[in-house]
């Protein structure tokens, strides 16, 4: 219990400095004091890695605030949890059994052994990606600055832009568009499966506890897979002929191919959001609910939240009475902790589209679907917005958004753990009745 609210106390006070340095005059293109408000919302959007702005980012930010911008993305992809056991790790110092356990809980990590290895593995695994992904952009964009920061953002899910239009200045390099298409789902996936596979061996040992793909890593790869196929048959089917019709073949699946990677974990765009059809952003809202995997960059549900789901659904049809996946049966309380991410995230997702809409009734340019969406992508900390919906947000509107980032940072069943966050024996066992139910 203590070590959640630790969590999120420290993901509060990382936002605090956040905003006090994004505020300051030497972060700023005008070299002066800037709008408090301003500086609050966009340290809570690259702590919580959503990429929501208000503001345009390289008319606002100096250099040094951009930088500054980018330590904030690559510490709230990490987690403060996991950067400050590394710190404890690089100085020697020894590690809780109860951060070990809370670190377990984030990672899915099975045993406590070999946790501090495992996160020395993530913080250097992160920069070598973002580093080869970076030395991939640059020998298209011939800028280091750019290379860097686009692939840090593409890996981190966060979707924040220096450029006009988002990355939509590259769309006529597929190569550009791959890259960060792949950075995004690799930071999407979550880095217990990157270091499962990297561990991966064909031929198992003798001692059969090294080289296996686990359960979590094969649902997590199949069920990501399963979603960007199904994603990026919806997009070129609604979007064919008509936000992508002028594009030549190749940039118009590229193009396709990276509308359909983002809306599950990034808030980069090449086709801006209000171009494209109804139909493509409701499929775009289905997309950001069920989000990443666990331990990842993305928020959502999870797409193992969602397999449990479905196994489970599927088991009920057949009259089994336990969730089996690959021949493996789930723990009653995995699936019971599912049902509960579900609800809790469909509950939020109500309450924070309920509040837009009276923070943001009196404005006529926001409309009902932009505002639903706005809530869906924050809670998600996605990062995709209709037009300027974000801007054009009032004071209220922001502080709601936020929270939504906020909350949907930490997750849902972690937001449920931490209030309540017992379990208490059953002394007395009372007698069964049904109810009618359907």
């Amino acid at each position: 219990m203590k070590g959640r609210f630790s969590v999120a106390l420290g993901f509060l006070g990382l936002i605090a400095i956040g905003s006090v340095v994004l505020a300051a005059p030497w972060a700023r293109c005008e070299g002066v004091w800037g709008d408090p408000m301003t500086a609050i919302f966009t340290a809570c959007s690259a702590v919580c890695v959503t990429g929501l702005s208000v503001v345009d980012i390289a008319a606002e930010f100096s250099f040094a605030g951009q930088i500054a911008l980018l330590v904030l993305v690559e510490i709230g992809c990490l987690g403060l949890m996991t950067v400050s056991t590394f710190m404890m790790v690089a100085i020697g110092r020894r590690i809780s059994l109860a951060r070990e356990f809370s670190l377990m809980n984030a990672y899915g990590v099975a045993e406590v052994r070999g946790v501090k290895g495992l996160i020395c593995w993530v913080v250097c695994s992160m920069l070598v990606i973002e580093g080869v992904g970076a030395l991939a952009l640059y020998t298209r964009l011939h800028d280091v600055y750019l290379s860097i920061f686009y692939s840090v953002m593409g890996f981190c899910n966060a979707g924040f832009s220096i450029l006009p239009g988002s990355i939509a200045a590259f769309a006529k390099e597929p190569f550009v568009v791959i890259t960060l298409a792949i950075e995004t789902i690799l930071g999407g996936i979550g880095f217990l499966v990157i270091y499962n596979l990297c561990t991966f061996k064909f031929l198992r040992r003798a001692s059969g506890g090294r080289g296996r793909l686990s359960l979590h890593t094969r649902v997590v790869l199949r069920f990501s897979f399963y979603l960007l196929l199904l994603a990026f048959a919806a997009v070129m089917a609604t979007e064919w002929n008509a936000a992508l019709k002028d594009l030549p073949l190749v940039e118009k699946l590229c193009t396709g191919f990276y509308q359909a990677v983002t809306p599950r974990t990034c808030g980069f765009c090449i086709i801006p959001t209000e171009s494209l059809r109804p139909l493509t952003r409701h499929v775009y809202t289905l997309l950001m609910f069920i989000g990443g995997a666990p331990g990842s960059a993305a928020a959502g549900i999870k797409v193992t939240t969602l397999a449990v789901l479905i196994y489970t659904l599927t088991a009920m049809c057949r009259g089994d009475s336990v969730t089996v996946i690959d021949r493996k049966t789930l723990p009653t309380a995995i699936v019971r902790e599912s049902l509960v991410i579900l609800m809790a995230l469909i509950a939020f997702v109500a309450v924070v589209s309920g509040a837009l809409l009276v923070t943001e009734g009196a404005n006529p340019a926001l409309t009902t679907d932009a505002l639903f969406f706005e809530a869906v992508s924050a809670i998600t900390t996605t990062g995709l917005s209709v037009g300027s919906t974000t801007a054009s947000l009032s004071f209220s509107g922001k502080i709601v958004i936020m929270a939504a980032m906020f909350i949907g940072r930490l997750g849902a069943l972690t937001v449920v753990l931490m209030i309540g966050d017992r379990e208490s024996a059953l002394h007395i066992r009372y007698p069964q009745e049904e109810i009618v139910i359907g």
